[in-house]
C-alpha cells in the first residue's frame, strides 16, 4: 500500500509472523526507496508502479481544476500541478536489480520484454496484478512468474492495465475462476479480511491470498490518523470506485468530495493525483474525513487495531 501505509516496521513485522510483507516503491523517490528497503528483514518483496501513457487532456485539466477551487479557498491552500511523470520508473528499476530482491510485483501495466528479461537474468521472481482474463493472459505471454488476480473488491487503485478501461467488476471468486486454469501461481486479492476468506479463495486454487485493507488499522501501520478514524467513523456506510482524487478508478469510503467532485473529474493519472494532493493533505491534517481519499476495500468493517502479528495469526486460522 503505497502513500505511506506499508512502513518498513509493517513488512517486517508481517514477515515475522509468517506472512508476506511488500514494500512499495510508488510516490517515493529513488533514493527514499532503496533506504527503505535497507530496513527490510527476511524475504524482501517489492512493488512497482507501471508508468501508463499520458491520458490527460489540459482542456479538462483545466476545468477540473476549477471545480476544485472551493475546495482550494476553504482548506486555504494552493491546487497542486498536474503534471505527467512516471514514477522515476527507470530509476526504481535499477534500484530492484541492484538490491535484487525475492519478488517483485508490478501494478498498473507491465514492465517490457526487455525489462522482464533482465529481472529474470538477475534471480528476481516477478508477479503481475491483473483484473481480467484478457490481462491475465497477456502478463502469462510475457512471462512473469505469478499473477496477483485482484478482484473489484480490493481497496485502493484498480490495477488496470489500461488506464482508461471501466474497472472490471466481476467478483474475485469469478476472476479467480477465469485466471486459475492458465496454469501459474495465484495470488488472490481484493475484499479479503478473515481466515475464512483465506481458505475460500485457497480453495478456489490460488497459491495465496494477499490483504490490504485488513492491516490498515495495524500498529505498525503508516496510516494517516484521520484515515484510522474514519475506518470506524459510523457516518462511513459504503465504499464506491472512484477517480476524483487521482484521475485512476480507486475504492475507497464514500465521502462528500465524491460526490462533489466525481462526475467533473477525468481519467488523468497522475496529474490529477498532484493537483488534489496539497487538498487532500491539508483535510488530512485538519482532521476532516470528508475531503480526503480514504482508501479501503469491501471488507473495511473487519479490519481490527492491534499488532500485526495477531492480525496474520488470526488469518492463519
Amino acid at each position: 500500500m503505497a502513500g505511506g501505509v506499508s512502513t518498513p516496521e509493517l513488512v517486517n513485522a508481517v514477515n515475522d509472523a509468517g506472512g508476506l510483507g511488500v514494500l512499495p516503491a510508488g510516490y517515493l523517490t529513488a533514493e527514499a526507496f532503496a533506504d527503505r528497503i535497507s530496513e527490510v528483514s527476511g524475504t524482501v518483496a517489492l512493488n512497482l508502479f507501471v508508468p501508463g501513457p499520458d491520458t490527460g487532456s489540459p482542456a479538462a485539466l483545466t476545468a477540473y481544476a476549477q471545480t476544485l477551487a472551493g475546495d482550494a479557498e476553504r482548506l486555504e491552500t494552493p491546487l497542486g500541478d498536474p503534471r505527467w511523470e512516471d514514477d522515476r520508473w527507470s530509476e526504481k528499476l535499477e534500484v530492484v536489480l541492484d538490491v535484487r530482491p525475492d519478488l517483485v510485483s508490478f501494478t498498473f501495466g507491465l514492465p517490457s520484454a526487455s525489462e522482464l528479461a533482465r529481472l529474470d537474468a538477475a534471480g528476481i521472481a516477478t508477479s503481475a496484478t491483473v483484473t481480467t482474463l484478457a490481462e491475465a493472459q497477456q502478463a502469462a505471454a510475457l512471462g512473469v512468474s505469478m499473477l496477483v488476480a485482484q478482484g473489484p473488491e480490493a481497496g485502493g487503485h484498480r490495477g488496470t492495465v489500461d488506464p482508461l478501461a471501466d474497472p472490471a467488476t466481476d467478483s474475485l471468486d469469478t476472476l479467480l475462476s477465469a485466471v486459475v486454469p492458465l496454469g501459474l501461481p495465484v495470488v488472490a486479492a481484493g475484499g479479503l479480511g478473515d481466515a475464512a476468506d483465506v481458505a475460500r479463495v485457497l480453495s478456489a486454487g490460488a497459491v495465496a491470498a494477499q490483504l490490504g485493507t485488513a492491516f490498515l488499522l495495524a500498529d505498525e501501520a503508516g496510516t494517516k490518523p484521520t484515515h484510522r478514524a474514519a475506518l470506524t467513523d459510523p457516518r462511513f456506510t459504503s465504499t464506491t470506485v472512484t477517480k476524483a482524487f487521482s484521475g485512476r478508478w480507486a475504492r475507497g469510503l464514500h465521502n462528500r468530495f465524491i460526490d462533489d467532485h466525481e462526475a467533473d473529474a477525468p481519467l488523468a493519472y497522475p496529474q490529477v493525483h498532484h493537483l488534489t494532493s496539497p487538498l487532500r493533505a491539508a483535510a488530512a491534517t485538519a482532521g476532516d474525513p470528508e475531503a480526503v481519499h480514504l482508501w479501503a476495500g469491501t471488507g473495511w468493517q473487519r479490519a481490527t487495531p492491534g499488532p500485526a502479528a495477531d492480525l496474520v495469526a488470526g488469518l492463519r486460522r
